[in-house]
């Protein structure tokens, strides 16, 4: 049976260690070395681990648990040929020893066979009645494959078997949301809890499901559940903490926050949730306080630079928002998002060169947001790059083709171009698309409101639309 890693070793572990100092064999039963390796081996004291179990071999050279965990410990570094040679003897002579179709079940896992370790699993079922091992290792074998419907089914087996683990129970309901079934989710939990109506993780998990549905009041229910069922379980508080928030009571949101800081040891989280809580508020001056905590707290939590940055951009104080998002893009260069907010910034800085080169990170991130095109293109335009503006309002017309400002922006480009036959086609099509905003056209092209045909094609559109 092996060890608990936070038991002080036995007498046999210790007696093995004594051993090992000295020039003196002493002698183990078969079972004593198991206890022994299992012990080193959850330790991750692999190397004391193989000394026990090549010891051991050598006063038990036929026992089979032994080779088992011989084959356990090549299994983990890649020795696959040695492992399978050692379970063929092992099979030729006890055929009926599920470990050996469960340690080839590990080697095909290892070597990306995933069908493969199932289908081994499953000759495992066929002889032993003890299946709960194997229906776990089963289900991590479909969610490789991406057989959410078959993991589920095999998590839920290990639940059965064992109500308290609470490793498959997260499994099925992780399976359960994949698939987006919730209400399917939201049954298992409720009829898992007619059986464990105290059972805290089961309470959290069903309060998620109902957040996913949009059903806060039953979502907070359900972590006032978990709560009374364990009421130091800080994931409960911090669930129940968001979904006040999004029914707006912040101040109710902001005590579920500080519980989990009282409760533990404070969390960048909490204090970010509290300090958007305090900005929703209007409390300027606490939301500033907690989002510096939060930065303090963890330095690399990028959404923590760029609730600041937003609590500066929103001030108006553009170049102390600059600062703080390039210290997000510095912890994560490759969300687009933060590109996206930096090119915002250059925009009301003028910058319009750096605007530019954001813009076109954020896009290579794949950003393809409409307004990223059309801002984009509006920054090349004041940089006079009408050339490269086209190409913009091209590529956003990919994705947009029935947007009409787009079409106008591009009709206007065409002109600066004097592309006078695409400029009409394209004024044309916005027009077509939606002649209210032919405003818009004039707006950003005052230079060609005199312009006879653009005057006769709004003139048109217009008496087309009464």
């Amino acid at each position: 049976m092996a060890l608990n890693p936070d038991e002080n070793p036995e007498k046999s572990i210790l007696k093995f260690e004594s051993m090992l100092k000295t020039d003196d064999v002493y002698f183990f039963d078969a079972e004593d070395f198991e206890e022994i390796i299992h012990y080193y081996l959850n330790q991750g004291k692999v190397a004391l681990g193989k000394k026990a179990i090549q010891i051991g071999l050598e006063q038990h050279p036929h026992a089979a648990e032994l080779k088992l965990l011989r084959v356990e410990v090549l299994v983990f570094e890649d020795s696959f040929e040695e492992a399978e040679r050692i379970l063929d003897e092992l099979q030729e002579l006890d055929a009926s020893n599920e470990e050996i179709y469960i340690q080839r079940a590990n080697i095909l896992s290892k070597q990306d066979n995933h069908q493969g370790a199932i289908n081994m699993l499953l000759e495992a079922l066929q002889i032993t009645n003890n299946s709960f091992d194997i229906h776990s290792l089963m289900g991590m074998e479909h969610l490789f494959l991406d057989h959410f419907e078959e993991a589920k089914k095999c998590f839920i087996k290990c639940v059965e078997y064992d109500e308290s683990d609470y490793s498959s129970l997260y499994n099925v309901v992780y399976c359960f949301e994949f698939l987006e079934d919730f209400d399917g989710a939201i049954h298992y939990l409720n009829d898992y809890l007619e059986r464990n109506p105290y059972c805290e993780v089961a309470w959290h998990q069903l309060g998620k499901m109902y957040c996913a549905k949009k059903m806060h009041l039953e979502a907070l229910a359900a972590f006032d559940f978990a709560i009374i069922s364990d009421d130091s379980f800080l994931g409960a508080y911090f669930e129940k903490g968001r979904v006040l928030e999004k029914l707006g009571k912040y101040n109710e949101a902001i005590e579920c926050y500080e519980t989990t800081i009282s409760i533990d040891d404070p969390t960048s989280h909490a204090y970010l949730r509290i300090g958007k809580c305090h900005e929703r508020l209007g409390n300027n001056d606490m939301a500033k306080y907690y989002y510096y905590n939060t930065v303090h707290e963890d330095p690399l939590l990028d959404k923590g630079w760029v609730a600041i940055t937003e609590y500066y951009f929103k001030l108006k104080e553009y170049k102390k928002a600059l600062k703080y998002i390039n210290k997000a893009i510095n912890i994560d260069g490759e969300n687009p998002l933060y590109w996206k907010k930096s090119a915002e910034i250059f925009d009301v800085l003028h910058n319009f060169d750096e605007a530019d080169f954001s813009y076109k990170q954020a896009v290579e991130l794949g950003n393809y947001e409409l307004d990223t095109w059309k801002n984009w293109a509006k920054i090349l335009r004041k940089m006079e790059d009408f050339e490269s503006a086209q190409q913009v309002v091209l590529q956003g017309l990919e994705f947009y083709p029935e947007d009409a400002e787009l079409n106008y922006l591009l009709s206007g480009l065409y002109l600066k171009n004097e592309n006078t036959i695409l400029a009409k086609e394209k004024l044309n099509i916005a027009l077509q698309l939606n002649p209210k905003k032919s405003v818009l056209f004039l707006q950003l092209y005052p230079e060609y409101k005199n312009v006879k045909w653009v005057q006769d094609s709004i003139k048109t559109s217009k008496k087309a639309s009464t």
